[in-house]
């Protein structure tokens, strides 16, 4: 069974996102590690890529930093396969379809799925062109996570129907990153989902303070955060797992309210 489901069986979910190798794979397996202790539920891990189109600068920045550190989807494939020794949260990749292409979409998914690596999001993936990622995914037992956002409109009782794993609501039009409110009215768009799919949503983009946390996890199963952790990454370097674990265990304390 796909372990995403587990990530939303105790209340609201928080889901931490981190770029794996900024400042460096070993920075990126202490946070791992903190956040779970912390109560992370489940764990975002971003593939690095070279156009990360979804992206505002914090993130951008990430993914630049750990590719000139030299992280490569093997090393990442590496990182996870170690990781998973010991550590049983459940986990989905965060990249985009150019770094599947790249890689062989039967391997790059096959992999996944012998690392047990639960689900994959490429937010420059149009729905009508998920179907050649779709049964490879399924065939592997990889989650393939549908993203709605405001603008999808008509769209979004179809995406839920079809929806696998769980459902990424963007909170907000334009890329990620820390936002002092959110203003979107999510709750119609949730309520369009529930209608459709039992399948849990969670919240992300924009999302920095335990208020905001707890506000859009009010609205559906769960936040995601990850600009601002990245942040702290960007800031405490390889003193960041600390200060990350402490950050998560707040913002799961205020999800926990919701």
């Amino acid at each position: 069974m796909n372990k995403i489901s587990t990530a939303f069986q105790n209340g609201k979910a928080f889901i931490p996102f981190l770029t794996c190798g900024d400042p460096d794979l070993e920075t990126t397996e202490n946070c791992i590690r903190a956040m779970v202790e912390a109560g992370a539920d489940l764990i975002e891990l971003g593939i690095p890529f070279s156009d990360p189109t979804a992206e505002g600068p914090v993130i951008q920045e990430a993914n630049l930093r750990a590719l000139t550190g030299g992280v490569t989807t093997d090393k990442v494939f590496d990182f996870v396969r170690k990781l998973r020794r010991d550590v049983t949260a459940p986990l989905v990749f965060m990249t985009y379809a150019n770094v599947v292409f790249s890689y062989g979409a039967e391997r790059f998914i096959g992999t996944c799925g012998e690392l047990g690596v639960d689900g994959l999001i490429l937010p420059d993936l149009p729905f009508e062109e998920k179907g050649e990622f779709a049964d490879v995914c399924r065939r592997h037992g990889v989650a393939l996570i549908s993203m709605i956002a405001p603008t999808s409109e008509n769209r979004v009782a179809r995406i839920a129907r079809e929806a696998e794993g769980f459902i990424y609501l963007v909170s907000s039009l334009g890329v990620t990153g820390v936002r002092s409110e959110i203003k979107t009215d999510l709750a119609s768009i949730v309520k369009v989902i529930r209608e459709k799919t039992d399948l849990p949503v969670a919240v992300g983009f924009g999302i920095s303070t335990p208020d905001q946390a707890k506000k859009m996890a009010s609205l559906s199963d769960g936040a995601i955060v990850g600009s601002a952790i990245v942040k702290l990454l960007a800031q405490y370097g390889k003193d960041a797992p600390a200060v990350v674990g402490a950050y998560v265990k707040e913002m799961k304390a205020a999800v926990r309210e919701a």
